[in-house]
């Protein structure tokens, strides 16, 4: 059984109404949108960095896309429960932001 399996679970019978994408773009929503796009911004920062991470040492011929199309086909359960995480964090520091 996955670690991941029962806390980050999509029931919309829960406490909460939705899924951690639901509740993600529910804040994003109502959040100020100078804050939702700070945020965004650091998403895409590490993003690229991952990227270059990645990357580095590859030639010209290698094909990020279907390096990651490849992994996510091989790992998709495990990828699904990473996201719903990320989406807990980023939901997360989007409301700290808004109570400071």
């Amino acid at each position: 059984m996955s670690v991941f399996n029962d806390w980050l679970s999509e029931d919309e019978d829960d406490i909460f109404m939705g899924s951690p994408k639901s509740k993600f773009f529910d804040v994003s929503r109502t959040a100020s949108e100078e804050v939702v796009e700070d945020e965004w911004d650091k998403v895409i920062e590490k993003l690229a960095v991952l990227e270059m991470m990645l990357s580095e040492g590859k030639g010209e011929e290698f094909d990020i896309n279907q390096v990651i199309k490849q992994y996510t086909f091989d790992n998709i359960e495990k990828v699904n429960a990473v996201k719903k995480g990320l989406y807990v964090e980023f939901t997360g520091e989007i409301i700290c932001r808004l109570d400071s």
